[in-house]
């Protein structure tokens, strides 16, 4: 029986390949935290987590301070038992971003040393249901870009195939989030689908205004209408709009999903993998939302979600933003508007361990 034997840290900081703004924040930087775990057979996997700008020293200090001596000597075969054992060590510090981060770290290397011993890729793994994915772009739909450059992108990714695409919202004036919804939707035609994210901007009364100034434009979903916490509030709009509104990014706790599908508050979960606390609850989120006939769609890291959409038979799109490609040496495959998931063992990311040690600003190692 292998038991982990060591784990090793490293924190790079990545940024964006474009600037990125919407309506409440911007995403500055990618502090990325990356594990790998070695167990007592030599064999390897790793993990990773990300902030957007602030906190990656704390889910760093996290996994030193906590839970990476903890996981010294557990058997990594026993997954489940490992995450709720971590889990309960954090107690205190859940429901919440850093732990749940730093969570996603090992059990992302976990899934990925579990992938390279078996010789099974993730999305077989977890369970093979999509052989592709239909993919929808963000990288060109941020809140400070002019109408023109939002119609170009929008363009362009329809060429290249393109499902979608998705405009962020939160402009002060209705009028304003309208005429650009309302240009995108002129420049690529009523067969192409619209997201619209508004990322927690609106109080209950103003989401309801821009739901009913949006509806004529068609979006194929309303994305984070309101505060993340407000589930009544997205219930009362879900019932009020016939636009589905999608949530989940924000969300750190399966209780929290299930809130949301047993009060018919979401038609689209968002689940984000390093946020809900790794791949363990992941697919626990995505099995629930099958089960009330919900479609997921999850939030950014495509390069990891690309192989859990296509493990669940309700995976229905992935989100395009290149965010691995300066300390990766393969890239998402694409062809015709589908992703394709990646067919080596694990979790499918062959890392440029060279450009990782330039970029790192700290390192640790824990052994037994």
């Amino acid at each position: 029986m292998a038991r982990i034997r060591q784990a090793e840290v490293v924190l790079v900081n990545l940024l964006p390949q474009t600037e990125r703004r919407d309506a409440i924040q911007a995403f500055e930087s990618q502090e990325t935290p990356i594990l790998t775990v070695t167990d007592s057979d030599g064999a390897s996997g790793t993990g990773y987590s990300y902030t957007i700008g602030s906190g990656g020293s704390s889910v760093v200090a996290l996994l030193r301070d906590r839970l990476l001596p903890r996981l010294m000597n557990a058997d990594p075969d026993n997954i489940e038992r490992v995450w709720r054992d971590l889990k309960m060590s954090v107690n205190a510090l859940t429901v919440g971003p850093v732990a749940s981060l730093a969570l996603a770290a090992v059990d992302t290397a976990l899934w990925d040393l579990r992938g390279h011993k078996t010789g099974l890729p993730l999305h077989r793994l977890a369970g093979g249901a999509n052989e592709r994915v239909p993919v929808y772009s963000t990288e060109g739909g941020w809140l400070q870009l002019s109408v023109d450059e939002l119609c170009r992108d929008a363009v362009a990714r329809q060429g290249e195939g393109f499902h979608g695409a998705k405009i962020k919202v939160g402009r002060p004036h209705l009028h304003d989030d309208r005429e650009r919804l309302e240009a995108v939707r002129a420049a690529v035609g009523p067969g192409w689908d619209i997201m619209v994210d508004a990322n927690q901007a609106f109080h209950y009364d103003e989401a309801v205004r821009r739901a009913d100034a949006f509806a004529h434009v068609g979006p194929a979903w309303f994305e984070e209408p309101l505060p993340a916490d407000d589930v009544a509030g997205h219930a009362r709009l879900a019932r009020h709009t016939a636009i589905p509104i999608a949530v989940g990014e924000s969300l750190y706790s399966t209780m929290h999903f299930r809130d949301y599908l047993q009060q018919g508050a979401c038609s689209v979960v968002q689940v984000d993998v390093a946020r809900i606390g790794g791949i363990t609850p992941w697919l626990k989120v995505a099995h629930l939302a099958e089960c009330y006939n919900i479609a997921v769609a999850p939030h950014f890291l495509m390069e990891l979600h690309l192989s859990l959409v296509c493990a669940v038979p309700n995976g229905a799109r992935l989100e395009y933003i290149p965010q691995l490609d300066s300390i990766t040496a393969n890239r998402v495959v694409i062809a015709d508007g589908y992703a394709y998931p990646p067919s080596g063992p694990g979790i499918g990311i062959e890392w440029d361990w060279e450009k990782i040690g330039d970029l790192a600003s700290a390192t640790l190692a824990v052994k037994t």
